[in-house]
């Protein structure tokens, strides 16, 4: 932290308005520190907290708006993008979309405070077509939610930081080694648990031409459509003869289901 307080301090308001920017355009460098190390710095009389406060939500609503362009733009291909390089397949998306479909424009205020879900609660406004009025005015008030509480946490805390920081550099390197060390961890392990997931997908999955071929010969099918409510309403085409359920819906009606040839599932 000593290092961070340094760092900002050093190169200034740009710095943050850049880093809030990278980080909500997508790119995994967290500015929670940054923001709690600049609001330290606005309690010691080093920084002024209302003009971080305003840098801040002018590079992340800037971020935001671009993520809902792309999805209004691109529909759900942006999503299926955003699972793909995800460490938690498709369970970000769902979730968004469950949030988004009982909160609607609300989520946005509390999206952020949400690892994985803020970057797919902004695209998934777009594809829906949300007004972008009413994008801006929700996604501002979660900004402002979202900035001004680490900002002013550090703010508040300021002295408490700074001991922190001493504390952290008097650990020297072996401080930021752990931390790297369990951060890699934890990747590690997301890593092995996709691999298993798309592992586990792959021996129980049939083609499309495969599917075609069985519709072809006739063959006595069962074909459900278990894609989420929001999905299918953006995108309402599905394979002729196709039952369109939820997944938990799936689970009530499995006996029902098997009794009818073989049972093809599908959600994308």
């Amino acid at each position: 932290m000593h290092e961070i307080l340094e760092f900002v301090l050093r190169h200034g308001y740009l710095v943050l308005m850049v880093w809030v920017f990278v980080e909500q355009a997508g790119l995994p460098v967290p500015s929670v520190p940054l923001l709690l190390a600049s609001g330290a710095l606005a309690g010691m009389g080093r920084m002024n907290l209302a003009e971080s406060l305003v840098l801040c939500m002018c590079a992340s609503l800037a971020a935001d708006t671009i993520w809902y362009e792309l999805g209004r733009r691109k529909g759900l291909r942006i999503l299926q993008w955003l699972c793909k390089i995800s460490l938690e397949p498709d369970s970000c998306v769902r979730r968004t979309e469950g949030m988004f479909e009982r909160q609607g424009a609300r989520s946005l205020v509390f999206a952020k405070f949400l690892p994985g879900l803020g970057s797919v609660a902004t695209p998934l406004a777009g594809i829906f077509r949300m007004r972008l009025g009413k994008f801006l005015l929700f996604d501002g008030l979660g900004v402002l939610l979202w900035a001004g509480s680490y900002l002013g946490a550090g703010y508040l805390f300021s002295g408490e930081i700074e001991h922190i920081a001493q504390w952290a550099a008097s650990l020297g390197g072996s401080l930021l080694r752990l931390v790297m060390g369990l951060l890699a961890g934890y990747i590690f392990y997301k890593f092995v648990a996709r691999q298993k997931f798309l592992r586990d997908l792959r021996i129980s999955r049939i083609s499309v031409d495969e599917l075609k071929q069985k519709l072809d010969a006739g063959e006595e099918l069962t074909i459900v459509d278990l894609r989420h409510s929001l999905d299918f309403e953006a995108e309402p085409e599905t394979i002729p003869g196709a039952r369109h359920l939820d997944s938990k819906e799936l689970e009530n009606m499995s006996s029902a289901l098997s009794g009818h040839g073989e049972v093809i599932l599908y959600c994308t």
